[in-house]
């Protein structure tokens, strides 16, 4: 199967071109290192096809696109902080830049595009779990670029016959992931912090809870959205299907990295989601997805890769 991956030196992208190679996909890497880092695919480099370019140039996309079979969509200017400090930026890169990805496939001929969205476009919806027919309401321009993005995915597929399935991910957390930019996810920043000797920063109280996700199970959700019948158009659900609060959280990466630094609390950050569940039956159903790592499980794979 010949891949490309968007933002494959990013986090989730990187771990994807792995598991391609190691797989022996024929694999393209379209990525500006923006936020991804060349040392997430170094060991890989010799195997891939790597284009370095940026999403928001329809020549540098149309270029990487060229004879694909598959894209996983991964690129996208990340975090909800940096979204509400610097909307247009965000919108920029993961709308615009999904609409030449869509452009560019449909007019090259690949058979799918798998596509990352984000539980974010749920929102202020409280209802829980969250489930893939609820309403969607953003809180921050990030989450509002998703949701865009899975509009332009259904309207493809509609309009133009594109295979496009979206993919909701629910807090993933794993290998390659960035704990040093200002915007980093709570896993990583918490896991260096204890390391480190620091104590960890929680926004808020520590009780909004959320349903962290392995990133294996993710590239695994990705492989098979990739090939799974009767999805083109739709949106799933990737997640563990549990949740724990940030305290819990952070209990729980004490006891793994045997180290007992207490936390600093400060203020809750604007457009964060207080509670997050997701249900997954419908990726269960349909994509025969099921989570293979438990939180402490991924945990530990986690701590050890940071170690």
């Amino acid at each position: 199967m010949r891949c490309l991956v968007t933002g494959g030196a990013g986090f989730i992208g990187a771990n994807l071109v792995h598991f391609l190679v190691k797989e022996q996909h024929q694999v393209r890497v379209l990525d500006n290192f923006c936020t991804g880092k060349f040392e997430n695919i170094e060991q890989v480099i010799k195997k891939i096809d790597l284009v370095v370019g940026d999403l928001c140039n329809e020549r540098d996309v149309c270029r990487a696109v060229e004879d694909m079979d598959i894209i996983f969509h991964q690129a996208a200017l990340p975090s909800v902080p940096r979204s509400v400090t610097d909307p247009f930026s965000t919108n920029r890169v993961n709308v615009e830049g999904t609409l030449n990805v869509f452009l560019a496939a449909r007019d090259s001929g690949v058979k799918r595009v798998v596509y990352a969205s984000s539980s974010s476009v749920y929102g202020s919806n409280r209802q829980l779990p969250k489930d893939e027919s609820m309403s969607t309401r953003p809180m921050s321009p990030y989450a509002a670029s998703k949701l865009a993005k899975e509009v332009y995915g259904r309207i493809f597929h509609d309009l133009y016959g594109l295979e496009t399935v979206g993919l909701r991910y629910f807090n993933v957390f794993g290998p390659y992931q960035n704990p040093g930019s200002q915007y980093a996810a709570v896993i990583p920043r918490f896991i260096t912090a204890l390391l480190e000797g620091n104590p960890p920063i929680v926004h808020g109280d520590g009780e909004q809870s959320r349903d962290f996700t392995f990133v294996d199970d993710v590239v695994k959700a990705n492989m098979l959205a990739a090939v799974a019948p009767g999805t083109a158009g739709e949106v799933f659900n990737i997640a563990c299907g549990s949740r724990v609060t940030l305290n819990e959280l952070l209990l729980l990466l004490k006891k793994i990295t045997e180290q007992n630094v207490e936390a600093e609390y400060t203020d809750a950050r604007p457009g964060d989601v207080k509670h997050s569940l997701a249900d997954i039956n419908k990726a269960r159903s349909v994509l025969k997805y099921q989570p293979e790592f438990s939180l402490e499980n991924g945990l530990r794979r986690t701590v050890d890769w940071f170690r």
